[in-house]
């Protein structure tokens, strides 16, 4: 009688299977990522972020040291009942986009739109100065 027991490839596998799957599950599960648009033209940045199932009171816009931030807060609860059944279903979460803005942006125009799920912001820049300037030596 041996004291040593075999054991097949199968009792090793069956735990790592269990995690590869739990790891399928969470990277199969929607992101809280904002999908995010950035142009600009002649007279403006601008900033499109898709934002669906939020509502205008869930976005807030921050300005602070020229760097902008985006942010949600999504709280959603969907009930069902049925004759022999009920459901219920919560999604909560936060996400937050932040971009440092350019000097020649004017800040103080920053215009914001938010319709069907799409939340446009136009950042005007500053008219160009004439930065030069001749030095008179004394």
């Amino acid at each position: 009688m041996s004291l040593l027991k075999v054991y097949n490839d199968d009792f090793f596998k069956k735990p790592f299977e269990l995690f590869e799957e739990f790891d399928n599950l969470l990277n199969a599960a929607p992101t809280r990522d904002m999908k995010i648009d950035i142009y600009e033209d002649e007279k403006s940045l601008n900033i499109e972020a898709e934002l669906p199932g939020v509502t205008k009171k869930d976005i807030k816009i921050n300005l602070e040291d020229n760097v902008l931030s985006i942010r949600c807060d999504k709280k959603e609860e969907k009930e069902e009942k049925g004759k022999n059944y009920f459901r219920r279903e919560r999604v909560f979460g936060t996400f937050e986009r932040s971009f440092k803005l350019p000097e020649n942006v004017d800040v103080e125009k920053i215009d914001a739109n938010f319709e069907n799920g799409i939340l446009k912001l136009n950042i005007p820049k500053k008219e160009k100065q004439n930065n030069s300037k001749e030095i008179v030596i004394k």
